[in-house]
């Protein structure tokens, strides 16, 4: 069995885009940060009124959910996330 190294598809600053757009689209008043801290690996952090009330779990639940789709498959730009805040103003 041979070792098959996959790089990330896009440039850092797109998936960065494609980040922020996705979390922004799911959860409503979203303020979202997020930065590349090594290929396919991010940091992000969000802020926003829809967190209210909901665990700490619940909050980052949310954001996973909204960006599912860039982490599925061998090719996936998202390969982890080494930093997650989530936050209420």
């Amino acid at each position: 069995m041979a070792l098959r190294i996959l790089s990330s598809p896009g440039t850092p600053d797109r998936v960065v885009s494609d980040l922020r757009m996705a979390i922004e689209s799911a959860i409503d008043g979203a303020e979202v940060e997020v930065t590349a801290s090594s290929p396919g690996h991010f940091e992000i952090r969000v802020t926003s009124d829809a967190f209210a009330g909901r665990s700490r779990v619940q909050q980052q639940q949310l954001v996973y959910a909204a960006i599912a789709h860039l982490m599925k498959g061998d090719a996936a730009p998202v390969h982890a996330i080494d930093r997650m805040q989530t936050q209420v103003p």
